[in-house]
Parts: C-alpha cells; sequence; structure tokens
C-alpha cells in the first residue's frame, strides 16, 4: 500500500526543500522501501522551460521529455529513480488541463472553480502513474502563506482525510535563525509559519529546523510545546559541508525513524555504506584541480546546478577536489581577457540560448584548441567549438548559427525535423518556445576507435536532449578534413551528436546533456573521464 508524505517550507524560501526530500527519499530507499518522488509548483507558468535561468535555476529534463523544476535532479541523484512527466506539476498546467476540459463540456455546465475543480486535479496528480512505491514524496514549492500555494495546500488537506492519516504524513521544513546581536536561536520564526500552516487546516506531523548551529533542547522542547509536535519529531537540519552528507546526517538526528514510526513500520535500519563513503571522498580528497566554466549565466550557481553536480562526482570518482572558476562568457570578447584562463586545468563551455556571450564562448575553445587545454563543450558549448573550428581550421569564413540571425556559411541552423522514435517530428521557426525543442532520451551511435566509444565503451549510448539548433552535416567534410572528427551521431546518421579532436589531449563537444543523468554513486563516463584529464593537465601545469 503507498503511503504519501507532504515536504512544505516555511519562514523563507531556498530552505531546500528539494534536498530535504531527495535525502529523505535516499533514506527510505537504504531500509528497502520502493520511492518515487514528485514536485507541485505553484507558479503559472506551464513548465520552466520559457523561463529565464535568472528566474528559476536550470531545467531539468527527464527521459521521456518534461522540462521541469531543478529539483527532480536531486531526486534522481539521491535515488537513482529515474523522473517522468508525471513527476512535476504547475499552477499553470493544472489550470491548463482543467480549462481544456471545460471547453470540451466535460463538466456537463458545472460552475468551474478552485474548489473542488482545481484542487481534484491536483489530487489526480498526486495519485497518477503510481505502481507499486512504497512511498510517494510530494515536495510542494514556495514558501507557506504565498497566495498561489493555497490550493495546493487545500488539496494536500482534503487527501488526508480521503485516505486517512494512517497513509499520510505532512513534514514541514522551516528555519530557526541565530540573532548575533542577542546570541540567540530564536524559535518564533518557526511557530508563525506553522500558525500558517494551522490556518488552512494542517497540522505537522514532523519538523525539520534548518539552522546554522546546534539547536539546544530547550528550544526544541519550545518548538514542539508551541507547535504541536512531538518533541522527538522536531528534527535538527544543520549546514553540512558537502550536500551528501545530508542523508547521514539526518539519520543520525532521526529523521527516517519517525517517519517508519509515524507509519507504523518496522523496517531494518539503513544501509549509509554508499553515502558514508561518497562523504568522505569529498570531504578528504587526495588532490585538486581548478575547471573554468565559461558561461553566460554565472550570476545563478542554480542555472548550472546539474553540471556542478556532475563535475564533483567526477572528482569523486578521480578522488580530487574539483574548484570552478565561474567566468561570465561576454568577459571573453576581449583579448585581454583569456589570461582569465590562463593555468586552469580544464575548460568547459556550458549549454544556453542566444547570441549573448557566444563570441567568447567560441573564443574559450580556441584557447582550449590552441593551448591543448581538455575542453568540454556541452549542447551550445559543442555548436561554438564548431563554429571555431569551421572558421580558424576548416578556413570557413563567415562560419556561425542562424539563431543569431542570417549567416554566411549556417555551420549551426534550425532543426526542422528529426525522427523521435518511429515519429517524424517536424519545427518551424515561428512555433511555440514552450515544448517545442528536441527534448528527452535519444540513441547515438558512437564510431569505432572514437574517445567517445572508449569513455562508454559501448557502441550505443541514450542521453536527453535539449536543443533547437543542430550542427549542420553539409560542412562534416570540411571539418573532420580540418582535424574535428564527428564520433557520435544519431542512429540515421543525420544529426551529429558528438565532436571530438583526436590530436588533442581532450576535446569533446557533446549536443546532449550528459549532467542531468550523473549520480555520485554512478559518475558519468565523459565527466569522470574530463576530470581524469584535468588531473593530468595539472601535473604539467
Amino acid at each position: 500500500m503507498t503511503r504519501f508524505i507532504f515536504i512544505t517550507g516555511g519562514v523563507v524560501s531556498s530552505l531546500g526543500k528539494g534536498l530535504a526530500s531527495a535525502a529523505l527519499g535516499a533514506l527510505l530507499q537504504a531500509r528497502g522501501f520502493k520511492v518515487r518522488l514528485r514536485k507541485l509548483d505553484p507558479y503559472i507558468n506551464v513548465d520552466p522551460g520559457t523561463m529565464s535561468p535568472y528566474q528559476h535555476g536550470e531545467v531539468y529534463v527527464t527521459d521521456d521529455g518534461a522540462e521541469t523544476d531543478l529539483d527532480l535532479g536531486h531526486y534522481e541523484r539521491f535515488t537513482g529513480v529515474a523522473s517522468r512527466q508525471s513527476d512535476n506539476v504547475t499552477t499553470g498546467k493544472i489550470y491548463s488541463d482543467v480549462i481544456a476540459k471545460e471547453r470540451c463540456g466535460d463538466y456537463l455546465g458545472a460552475t468551474i472553480q478552485v474548489i473542488p475543480h482545481i484542487t481534484d486535479a491536483i489530487k489526480e496528480f498526486i495519485v497518477s502513474d503510481i505502481t507499486d512505491e512504497d512511498f510517494v514524496l510530494c515536495e510542494i514549492g514556495g514558501t507557506v502563506g504565498d497566495i498561489e500555494g493555497l490550493p495546493f495546500l487545500e488539496a494536500i488537506r482534503q487527501f488526508r482525510n480521503e485516505i486517512g492519516p494512517d497513509l499520510t504524513m505532512y513534514i514541514h521544513l522551516t528555519l530557526v535563525p541565530y540573532i548575533p546581536s542577542s546570541g540567540e536561536l530564536k524559535t518564533k520564526p518557526t511557530q508563525h509559519s506553522v500558525k500558517e500552516l494551522l490556518n488552512v487546516g494542517i497540522q505537522p506531523d514532523l519538523l525539520l529546523c534548518r539552522a546554522d548551529r546546534e539547536i539546544p533542547e530547550g528550544e526544541r522542547r519550545k518548538i514542539s510545546l508551541f507547535c504541536n509536535v512531538h518533541e522527538d519529531a522536531v528534527i535538527p537540519a544543520l549546514d553540512v559541508k558537502t550536500v551528501y552528507s545530508v542523508p547521514v546526517r539526518y539519520h543520525e538526528e532521526g529523521l527516517d525513524n519517525q517517519v517508519c514510526r509515524h507509519f507504523n513500520l518496522d523496517a531494518p535500519a539503513p544501509d549509509l555504506t554508499r553515502w558514508i563513503k561518497i562523504q568522505d571522498c569529498v570531504l578528504v580528497p587526495e588532490g585538486e584541480v581548478n575547471i573554468a566554466i565559461v558561461g553566460k549565466y554565472t550570476g545563478l550557481m542554480d542555472a548550472y546546478k546539474s553540471l556542478t553536480e556532475a563535475l564533483d562526482h567526477g572528482g569523486i570518482t578521480n578522488n580530487v577536489k574539483v574548484h570552478i572558476n565561474w567566468l561570465e562568457s561576454e568577459v571573453f570578447e576581449s583579448e585581454d581577457a583569456l589570461s582569465h584562463l590562463e593555468g586552469v586545468h580544464g575548460i568547459l563551455v556550458p549549454g544556453g540560448f542566444g547570441e549573448r556571450g557566444s563570441e567568447g564562448k567560441i573564443s574559450a575553445a580556441r584557447f582550449a584548441r590552441e593551448r591543448q587545454v581538455p575542453y568540454f563543450g556541452i549542447c551550445f558549448g559543442m555548436q561554438m567549438a564548431v563554429i571555431e573550428a569551421a572558421r580558424n581550421m576548416a578556413g570557413i569564413s563567415g562560419a556561425g548559427s542562424t539563431e543569431f540571425g542570417d549567416c554566411e556559411k549556417p555551420v549551426v541552423g534550425l532543426m526542422t525535423e528529426w525522427m523521435q522514435g518511429d515519429q517524424l517530428q517536424q519545427r518551424t521557426q515561428n512555433d511555440d518556445m514552450g515544448g517545442t525543442m528536441r527534448l528527452g532520451a535519444y540513441d547515438c551511435t558512437l564510431a569505432d576507435n572514437s574517445r567517445a566509444r572508449n569513455i562508454y565503451g559501448q557502441p550505443v549510448i541514450t542521453e536527453r536532449h535539449r536543443h533547437r539548433y543542430e550542427v549542420n552535416t553539409n560542412f562534416k567534410d570540411q571539418l573532420e578534413k580540418a582535424g574535428m572528427r564527428v564520433s557520435g551521431t544519431s542512429p540515421d546518421g543525420l544529426l551529429p551528436e558528438i565532436v571530438e579532436i583526436p590530436d588533442h589531449p581532450w576535446f569533446i563537444g557533446v549536443q546532449f546533456h550528459p549532467e542531468l543523468k550523473s549520480k555520485p554513486f554512478d559518475p558519468h563516463p565523459l565527466f569522470t573521464s574530463f576530470v581524469n584529464a584535468a588531473v593530468n593537465q595539472s601535473r604539467l601545469v
């Protein structure tokens, strides 16, 4: 029988509900339970695909082609359970579906209201696409008290009434701030946050209390008393040096024990060997490397969340600490700026959209190629490396991308059609922006005797995509004669997926997003190999 845990957040945003949900999922897995995690987001966008990374961080893409919240990346990295379209929903999606049904007459002339129609749709999402999971963990986005979150809170309130308290649990993540002027931890924000929940009819069963220092027993008793929560269910959630310490720390504080007690489950103690080993590798590395990320959204680290985590995973495998130098790509549009790359052990140019900063990324690719520095181009980063090679290796004057407007030699151009399974997908320049890219998992065939084939160790791979533009195969022969090899293609051979420079220490560009499939206990082979190349480079510098 499936049990449902709802995780809400209070006081302030960015407390880490996603990490808390993911860590709890990992703990329940370690006890032998099958888990699924999903996210309910109150914003009115249908999905985050058209949102600026500065607004909402990275867009996480699932195998089945959904553009989702970045917290789904945490869920996958901690549990290894592949997320699906059915694991993320927004207010925009809920309302779109309800309005579409109303237009079709599905409600038989009823007046459509938030209660019951919107809340019913939310509850339908919560129980959709579930098979034999022991636990479904549902994170409610936003902060308690936000007006847009009220329908979701009302829906989970109704949900408990319908299936019973024995199958539901409310966990509330809150903040216990330290006030330096008084030298005290303050419990009042937590009390007010729980009061906000009580105002909508939800009494939390367990409190996760974020703090930057130990919470004394007196404060925990005070929280228990005023928030009507058992003292053992007031769990400190203290800051840690690495996010991969969170499952271990939560277990030490009794989180999973309290969850099992709430559901009257007699489960074996969790095997946390995996997480202890990962934690030790992160905290006590044998060496270090410096990787430069040349991007256009460097003002918000969440814009590259999966990327930085994947680099850390590569560091874990190589037992080194990966230091990241964040470099704004627009800076590289002046010659002097290339001095910022002196001494780095690897250069990574990530995905992105639009012309801003593109010439800087091209300059970074040229620096890596000419100075023999390991280079990893992902999506847009691959395209910029190809344009650089076309201009400066193959002598194709005017090489550019139609993403930036008309160009003399469109080495990179808009994808107009491709195969998805046995279905032909077609797009035009005038299509809607949302959900019209090549999204989700696609197969890629690797060339024999290529670096990519050696890294993956198999002839066919599957990776996740999110892009509208592609490298033009009409320039393939010229590029390969100049020294840049297309080492991975779509199964039909029409879409270049991987390029590499064979006579370079490590120079690879990929059209897909390998960071989305990397996990601390199963690092992506490309990131493992790239960090290893950076380690070798560090011995030469």
